[in-house]
């Protein structure tokens, strides 16, 4: 691994793959997409893009990539998720389907969907510890919430409670277990990239 400029994937199989090699590069990685088992074995650290959870894990065992990320992951490589990135991480999902994979790596349950409906996406200015710089502006489209995690799991935010809120508010949004990291909602949406230079962070120094 280059030390100052790690390689780091996003899984192209859906979601938002450019804006997150965007806001990667801009962290000071270098960035290839995933979509085989030999893209997988090169890269220092993998982003899990928003998209559709179930289409995701579908995808990737239709891939084959779904058991090497599953071993990857157990081996330590640093991982981020976004939105169905979270869900997938996640070691139990309320409200998936019974043929949804998990990738695991997270001892959390989350909650699919939590905030309705794509037209009912949500934002907020959210507290997010390890991001220095004041309030991130975080966009919410269909996204899950934390419903509970083990001691392991280190929150990083929650829904501050506001008229806006509504059911959401005090909801854990954000969380990171050793070197993976994951967010309910978008950073790669709202060109602030704070997130996505914590996680080269990370992936340098793991």
């Amino acid at each position: 691994m280059s030390v100052d400029r790690p390689l780091i994937g996003v899984l192209a199989l859906q979601g938002d793959v450019r804006e997150h090699t965007a806001a990667l590069t801009e962290g000071g990685a270098r960035v290839i997409s995933v979509r085989r088992q030999s893209e997988l074995a090169e890269v220092d650290g993998l982003v899990l893009p928003g998209g559709e959870s179930t289409t995701i894990s579908r995808l990737l065992e239709t891939f084959e990539l779904l058991e090497p990320l599953r071993a990857r992951i157990a081996e330590g490589m640093p991982t981020y998720g976004s939105c169905a990135g979270m869900i997938l991480l996640a070691e139990k999902v309320l409200d998936g389907r019974p043929d949804q994979h998990q990738l695991g790596g997270l001892d959390m349950i989350v909650r699919r969907n939590a905030f309705g409906r794509q037209v009912d996406s949500f934002e907020e200015d959210l507290d997010v510890a390890g991001v220095d710089g004041g309030p991130m502006h975080a966009v919410f489209i269909r996204a899950p919430w934390v419903e509970s995690a083990s001691p392991a799991v280190e929150v990083l935010a929650t829904v501050p409670d506001t008229p806006a809120a509504g059911a959401a508010a005090g909801r854990i949004v954000a969380v990171r277990q050793g070197d993976v990291l994951a967010t309910a909602f978008h950073p790669e949406l709202g060109g602030d990239h704070r997130v996505h230079r914590l996680f080269v962070d990370i992936v340098r120094k793991s």
